[in-house]
């Protein structure tokens, strides 16, 4: 199989781009600069949208997916925030790669280079901010893996995250993301602090898509502060009726909907990525990524 780079479009400068994020991912309020969180999908939705080259890795009807939620405070095209869906894991021996089915970000350089560069979905997309109080024992409902907890948490805050897509004339209400930070004596990761210092590479396969009809392969290069922490809660922001036709579109709506079993806080995040290589050509009927239905 011919492997080759691409060529790297003029608005990002000469690859490597080097993306970083620091403790502080929203200026007003203290968290980590990117959070990892894992979930069960369904196999049946990650097959609706990952090339039928690919062999989806699954286990008991079910891949692991998820999202990766990042604040970049320094990148080629300055300050932006991003949100990748990945919907499922593929295996390309000797190793597996993630495929993602959206990725939401409020660059339009950024957006811009995602496609033309990667072959990502990249949509323009809106992330507002908030955050606000709870009551020490006050109850919590999650899709994370404790659905409540009564115990005294001490002063706890929400961070919230709504997700808006723009896509002209007409914008779409997608996600509400909550980030419950508490002050807890019986934190089991106080200990751990920002955690230790790691090195990781993320392969992940792009393309298919019309601005890159073939098959892409590029690593993400990862220096961070990485350690565990709670699952974020994932709410809908559209009605019923909404959300369930946007579901039958996009398979991104199902993936982060789905149930969380894993989150990774990446503080201190410097990220660098080099231009893509071509794995395989393109095919006369380039995927939607999430906008496919698996629905029969």
């Amino acid at each position: 199989m011919e492997v080759k780079e691409t060529k790297s479009s003029s608005g990002y400068g000469k690859p490597p781009w080097i993306f970083k994020g620091r403790r502080t991912i929203f200026t007003y309020y203290s968290l980590h600069s990117a959070l990892y969180q894992f979930h069960l999908v369904k196999a049946e939705i990650a097959k609706a949208v990952i090339p039928k080259e690919f062999k989806l890795v699954e286990a008991f009807g079910y891949t692991l997916g998820g999202f990766f939620l990042a604040n970049y405070n320094e990148s080629p095209v300055g300050s932006f925030d991003e949100l990748v869906v990945i919907s499922g894991i593929v295996w390309n021996p000797p190793i597996s790669h993630a495929w993602a089915s959206r990725v939401y970000v409020n660059s339009d350089e950024a957006c811009r280079h995602g496609r033309k560069e990667f072959g990502l979905p990249s949509q323009v997309a809106t992330f507002s901010k908030s955050i606000k109080a709870m009551s020490s024992r006050s109850k919590r409902r999650s899709n994370g893996l404790m659905s409540s907890s009564h115990v005294d948490l001490g002063n706890e805050s929400n961070k919230d995250i709504q997700v808006v897509e723009i896509n002209c004339p007409v914008t779409t209400r997608l996600f509400d993301i909550g980030l419950t930070s508490p002050v807890l004596k019986t934190n089991p990761f106080k200990w751990m602090g920002m955690g230790p210092t790691i090195k990781i590479s993320l392969p992940s396969f792009s393309g298919h898509t019309e601005h890159k009809p073939e098959l892409l392969k590029y690593y993400c290069e990862i220096e961070c502060r990485l350690k565990p922490t709670s699952p974020a809660r994932v709410l809908g922001l559209l009605d019923g009726e909404m959300k369930e036709s946007l579901e039958k579109r996009d398979v991104s709506i199902s993936v982060m909907f789905s149930k969380p079993i894993l989150a990774l806080e990446f503080n201190c995040l410097k990220m660098q990525v080099e231009p893509p290589v071509v794995v395989s050509k393109g095919s006369d009927h380039p995927s939607q990524h999430g906008l496919q239905s698996y629905h029969s």
